[in-house]
């Protein structure tokens, strides 16, 4: 039974709804295996789209970008009430995008979901991107996942597959996917969330015909799965869309397999929040108690493709969201009162005037990034953990206004973009006096300055791949004095703990948090000393400045201008103007003379740069570059071509995989060898082969490329072209008389 939309049912049901029938999830898959064609018939079933449309109008895909490319780029909310078994139920789904620029939307949806509808391709089966869904969505966000094998027609249709052999490539898919999820799956759970056809966990259609099943529908209609294929083989779609609809098989699965908010939250909350589980906060999120103290999060920003008005759309985890509310940002430390409160439906924000525990939410009247945590003012609340991404950002462009008056008001409007998406990255260099902005990909740039172009007409240049720096062993203590010869500063930098840099990259460790829950972080899962962990000044990146000096006076004068020009360095290496990873530095260390007129930042920037880049270059620094793995499908035949095509770029075969219809090739190659990639596997395989790939870490520039590719990125960064010796600042060097 369809109920029929209305505002008044909505809000009616947002605020009064029991807990136990209410559905929050995510769909998720690989770039093209049909999420966004699946959604259509999700909106059909909400009143937001015709019979005629669904399945062809891609309704989710509400940017004029996003219909362009035939990509989903941004999320999507949609919320649909449904009956089932005499009880009415309420959906809010969100519709993600399947490329690897945009994983940042996935992470962020997941964040606020309970659970994941994984979608696979029948035919192209687990790819790249469905195994870096399953990674964030089980791993990272503990939702508990369902399965929706899409496009079994392509197996029928184009491959002429009997039942057997179609059952026979589900039967991989699902082995397939049960492994990944066993590997990830909360320790609790890694069997229980394993999917099968039994418990009604899998469906199985098309999304493109608008049928679907799970092994209950097939009993309740009285068919099997050759029902299938005979209608098929009568052209008798109509017949399967209308006695096997999909919606009814999402939903029915949904229903039967993924948590309420109230149930999903006993296991969630311990996974992404740091506070304590038995203070009267820590009870409220684990039971997602409407009248407990308010805690929440924004997990996206919505920019309105016209007016480019922000909305900002999270989760309540516990308490009631009002629409007069004043809220606290934990993280930003700022307090914004609401204008608008509600829910949104794909485009539009519906008023809602409170929003309880266990619902998303949608709000207007100020912008913060997605990510931030959010309390009632005057509560004082853990935030929190911060969202894992799956990919770093390794692409730059400079861009820059055409209309030079426009340099202010061009920051805003980029703030406002990166604040949507955070694993972006905006600076402004202050050498050439140009804006920098980083991305995961050439792609997710492209996005980025368009939308930035149509509020501020911009020149861009072409998108270079951006290298790290790091040291191989300890570097020298160095002793430096300022031009005056009135401070002093001793350090040295040393390679960072594998353990720590892993605490900073999920951002477990940051520079906004307390120092002493830092301290106990890095002692209990890095080994540090306590007092290295209180003592540390700041952090970039993966880099960690430590004051260890003792007794010295006057350094919290200065401490702003070390910590000012280290971040410059950090950001900017010896070797290439790259920027450096994976390093610590320690203060040992300091003078600073009592006059306060010879310690300004000119004084104490060329001693602390001369300090950084000294130590740095006698620690034997080594050049990095991004690398990615990647996931090649294709008839067997094409496999010489394919690890030709590796081979020429640099890439190196990880592992080779025989599947029932291709040939799998698993490997990994550098980021700036892709740029033509598509082009080349596509013309070596006649166009049979797909592909995908996600970004795997930072791997050291091989010693024969080495010179060559230093010489190179010095030149770009408008540096000399000789790497500096630790020589050039021995003017800054201090000798004890």
């Amino acid at each position: 039974m369809v109920k029929v939309k209305n505002a008044d049912e909505i809000r009616n049901l947002i605020i009064n709804h029991p807990l136990e029938y209410r559905r929050i999830f995510s769909i998720a898959a690989h770039i093209d295996h049909g999420k966004s064609t699946t959604a259509d018939y999700l909106l059909r079933r909400a009143g937001l789209m015709s019979d005629s449309a669904a399945g062809q109008a891609r309704g989710t895909d509400y940017d004029q970008e996003e219909q362009d490319r035939g990509i989903t780029i941004f999320t999507s909310v949609v919320i649909l009430s449904y009956e089932y078994d005499d009880h009415l139920y309420i959906f809010q789904i969100n519709d993600t995008p399947g490329h690897i620029s945009f994983t940042g939307e996935v992470s962020r949806a997941l964040r606020g979901s309970d659970g994941a509808v994984i979608l696979v391709d029948a035919l192209e089966g687990v790819m790249t991107q469905t195994e870096t869904n399953i990674r964030l969505s089980v791993g990272e966000e503990a939702t508990k996942p369902v399965l929706f094998i899409n496009k079994v027609d392509r197996l029928i249709s184009e491959l002429r597959l009997k039942p057997e052999e179609v059952q026979g490539k589900l039967e991989t898919i699902i082995k397939q996917v049960n492994t990944l999820i066993r590997r990830v799956a909360p320790e609790e759970f890694r069997k229980t969330w394993t999917v099968n056809l039994v418990n009604d966990s899998i469906a199985i259609g098309s999304a493109k015909d608008g049928w679907a099943f799970t092994l209950s529908i097939l009993k309740e209609k009285g068919v099997n799965f050759t029902t299938v294929f005979q209608k098929y083989s009568e052209g008798d779609i109509a017949w399967l869309r209308e006695n096997l609809p999909l919606d009814d098989a999402i939903l029915r699965m949904v229903i039967k397999n993924l948590p309420s908010p109230k149930d999903a939250q006993k296991w969630k909350i311990k996974r992404i929040w740091r506070g304590d589980l038995d203070s009267e906060a820590g009870k409220a999120l684990l039971s997602c108690d409407p009248k407990g103290p308010l805690l929440g999060m924004i997990t996206k920003v919505f920019v309105d493709p016209k007016s480019k008005r922000p909305i900002l759309i999270g989760r309540v985890f516990s308490g009631t969201l009002k629409s007069d509310d004043t809220i606290y940002l934990i993280g930003k430390r700022q307090k914004h009162r609401l204008k608008r409160l509600g829910v949104m439906e794909i485009t539009d924000l519906l008023d809602v005037p409170q929003i309880p525990a266990g619902n998303l939410f949608a709000a207007f009247g100020f912008i913060c990034p997605a990510g931030e945590s959010f309390t009632r003012e005057g509560t004082e609340i853990a935030g929190f953990e911060e969202i894992s991404y799956a990919a770093e950002p390794v692409v730059s462009v400079t861009i820059i206004p055409k209309n030079p008056q426009d340099i202010a008001r061009l920051g805003d409007v980029v703030n406002l973009w990166i604040s949507a998406d955070p694993t972006a990255q905006f600076v402004y260099d202050n050498e050439t006096k140009r804006y920098v902005l980083s991305g995961i990909d050439p792609l997710q740039i492209q996005i980025l300055t368009t939308r930035i172009n149509e509020q501020i007409q911009i020149n861009v240049e072409d998108p270079i791949i951006v290298h790290r720096e790091t040291i191989m062993r300890k570097g020298q203590e160095i002793h430096t004095k300022s031009p005056n010869g009135h401070n002093r500063l001793l350090l040295y930098v040393e390679p960072l703990d594998p353990a720590t840099v892993e605490l900073l990259k999920k951002r477990e460790v940051n520079e906004d948090m307390d120092r002493k829950e830092m301290a106990r972080i890095l002692a209990d899962k890095a080994g540090w000393d306590a007092k290295s962990g209180r003592n540390i000044w700041a952090i970039q990146d993966t880099n960690i400045l430590v004051d260890m000096t003792r007794g010295v006076q006057r350094l919290d004068r200065v401490q702003e201008f070390i910590i000012q020009t280290w971040k410059d360095f950090c950001r900017k290496g010896s070797l290439a103007g790259e920027p450096v990873m994976n390093t610590k530095w320690v203060i040992l260390d300091a003078t600073v003379h009592t006059d306060p007129a010879h310690t300004g930042l000119s004084e104490i920037l060329a001693m602390t740069n001369a300090a950084c880049n000294i130590t740095f270059l006698t620690a034997d620094p080594r050049l990095y570059e991004p690398i990615l793995q990647i996931d090649i499908k294709a008839p067997a035949e094409y496999l010489g071509e394919i690890s030709k095509i590796l081979n020429q770029h640099r890439g190196m075969i990880l592992d080779t995989i025989q599947e029932d219809y291709a040939i799998r090739v698993k490997g990994k190659i550098p980021t700036s060898e892709t740029l033509n990639l598509a082009d080349e596997i596509r013309a070596a395989t006649s166009g049979r082969g797909f592909f995908g790939y996600e970004f795997l870490g930072f791997e050291e520039v091989p010693p024969y490329l080495a010179e060559k590719k230093i010489a190179e990125i010095r030149q770009r960064n408008n540096l000399p072209p000789e790497v500096p010796r630790p020589e050039q600042w021995q003017r800054f060097v201090y000798v004890r008389s």
